[in-house]
């Protein structure tokens, strides 16, 4: 490999998000009630409006056991209350060690609960100022999707066209768990927005106050050996009916000219809904006479052009989907680390990718893991050989 790799999935979690985030750039008048640490009984807490969001990694107090490691601690690189993923010398470092050039970080999986329209705009809008002024410290090699609120497509809207105003955002992001019956009518300005800025809008697995990967008891007394299969039906399940919905309800084709990412989600389940789907709209062509009468079809194209239009998929461990290449538009799959997080491939992304796109040709290892971002992204292209690379 004479190039160095693009993750297109990576995190900055609320765990390790700075203390001052919120505290720092929300109104006065919010700021006693919006997002701030507490010390507990069982260590430091992010509170929100008297809502406990999640815990904060920067005290000097072990966690609980539990059953699996995140990338840091696989890595060797944990050291406790040193919030590594927002130390932008330290992530850099993390990611020169993997061959990664660049990343794109998508925010907390858990959701931004307030259930004020006030504090919750005013939630996202910090966050994403602050994601901005940290990937400033080398915009090359570190990029940042914006958040957006699921429950609000009022708000959403306008979150959109102020950051488009402000320059800076490639990428936004919902929540899946968060973003309901996104392609209804109530939603189609939100639409109309992101086709007029031109912003790829994703959906990325979670959401929802307290959401844990894979539904894992919150209780780690309570955790049973067969829960850790519940990422395997968790996230085909959170995304397949926004998927199918954005295209049966005509979203793409009033809007063709959409960017949508799916992140985290995997490849290899998706071929097959696909097919499935251009069998049902071939039933719809067959009778078009009976639906003509019921507002008629909606699509003009079968689902499987839309999906190889309009959609770009990440994965980061998916052999089985990469052998399903004929039946994707291989110039819209992407590659991630998915870093920090217990799935990711760090530290040994590059052993890994090797193994499991062996059996693909060079020019599709290239662009799947750093010609279909740089193009996606509009990216400079600086190809360079990374320290330690594979031969």
């Amino acid at each position: 490999m004479d190039y160095q790799m693009i993750s297109v999935d990576d995190h900055v979690d609320l765990q390790y998000l700075p203390k001052d985030l919120w505290t720092s750039r929300t109104p006065a008048h919010l700021r006693d009630r919006g997002p701030h640490v507490e010390e507990t009984d069982s260590g430091y807490v992010w509170m929100c409006d008297g809502k406990r969001w999640g815990n904060w990694a920067g005290g000097t107090k072990a966690g609980p056991p539990r059953s699996y490691q995140n990338a840091l601690e696989r890595g060797g690189v944990y050291e406790l209350g040193v919030l590594r993923p927002t130390i932008p010398e330290l992530r850099l470092t993390d990611m020169t060690r993997d061959g990664i050039e660049a990343t794109f970080m998508f925010g907390p999986i858990t959701a931004f609960s307030a259930e004020d329209p006030e504090l919750r705009t005013a939630i996202y809008q910090a966050y994403n100022d602050w994601l901005q002024e940290f990937c400033s410290y080398d915009p090359h090699r570190l990029h940042g999707v914006s958040a957006l609120p699921g429950e609000d497509p009022q708000a959403a809207v306008a979150e959109v066209y102020r950051l488009a105003k402000r320059g800076g955002t490639k990428q936004v992001n919902f929540l899946i768990r968060s973003a309901s019956a996104i392609y209804e009518e109530p939603w189609e300005p939100f639409w109309d927005a992101a086709a007029e800025t031109g912003l790829i809008v994703s959906f990325h697995v979670g959401g929802g106050a307290g959401f844990a990967p894979g539904a894992r008891p919150l209780n780690p007394a309570d955790e049973k050996p067969w829960t850790v299969f519940n990422p395997t039906k968790g996230f085909i399940n959170q995304f397949l009916d926004p998927f199918v919905g954005l295209i049966g309800h005509g979203v793409f084709e009033r809007h063709s000219n959409l960017k949508v990412m799916l992140a985290e989600v995997g490849l290899g389940w998706l071929p097959w809904v696909v097919h499935e789907m251009d069998y049902r709209y071939q039933r719809l062509v067959d009778n078009r006479g009976y639906w003509e009468s019921r507002g008629g079809i909606g699509l003009s194209v079968p689902p499987s052009e839309v999906w190889k239009r309009n959609f770009w998929v990440t994965f980061q461990d998916d052999p089985v989907g990469l052998s399903l290449l004929d039946y994707c538009n291989e110039d819209h799959i992407l590659w991630a680390a998915d870093y920090p997080h217990p799935d990711s491939t760090f530290p040994d992304s590059q052993r890994i990718v090797a193994e499991q796109m062996a059996h693909i040709t060079p020019v599709q290892q290239r662009k799947i893991l750093r010609e279909n971002p740089i193009a996606l992204y509009g990216l400079e292209d600086r190809t360079r050989q990374p320290a330690g690379a594979l031969a």
